[in-house]
């Protein structure tokens, strides 16, 4: 009849189909969830506001950030990597972005908080366009998942204006 070999080439080869289907149809199950997350960033204080000595803008923020990002978490979830950064325009460049705060979060349960934090990351504009300037500050995220492929959205929070003098 058929040799050991054979019989356990056709048993691995249906059970790597079997996980594949099965990975697959998890993927798909991450499509018929609908997150609805929620964010609110408020700016407490700007702590300097002045020009480098090369000519460049530099703000430090302390900020206040509340998030919830529970909805983002399925069964599949594994991480999920969210930042903030400040977008703006100058005459240079239609869309300029700064990520001022990054996190992991690695649990569902982690996903709902408040942070009151300075930015971690240096705001710093090429140039000396920051004066009373406009910007929207943004929540992005990554979900990664333990298989399929990663999804990314944001929410955009408008009407955050900078002052018009250095200090």
């Amino acid at each position: 009849m058929h040799s050991f070999g054979y019989r356990l080439n056709a048993l691995l080869t249906f059970s790597v189909t079997i996980l594949a289907l099965m990975c697959a149809m998890a993927s798909f199950s991450d499509n018929l969830n609908t997150p609805s997350p929620s964010a609110e960033i408020q700016i407490v204080n700007i702590n300097w506001f002045q020009k480098q000595p090369r000519g460049n803008d530099e703000v430090s923020l302390t900020m206040n950030i509340s998030a919830d990002l529970q909805s983002l978490f399925t069964w599949n979830t594994k991480q999920v990597f969210v930042f903030v950064a400040a977008e703006y325009d100058t005459p240079k460049n239609s869309l300029n972005q700064v990520s001022l705060w990054d996190a992991i979060i690695p649990a569902k349960e982690h996903a709902k908080f408040w942070i009151h934090t300075s930015n971690k990351y240096r705001f710093v504009d090429q140039g000396n366009n920051l004066r009373g300037k406009e910007f929207n500050l943004t929540l992005h995220w990554h979900v990664m998942p333990k298989t399929g492929k990663m999804f990314a959205d944001k929410i955009v929070m408008s009407g955050y204006q900078l002052p018009e003098e250095y200090r």
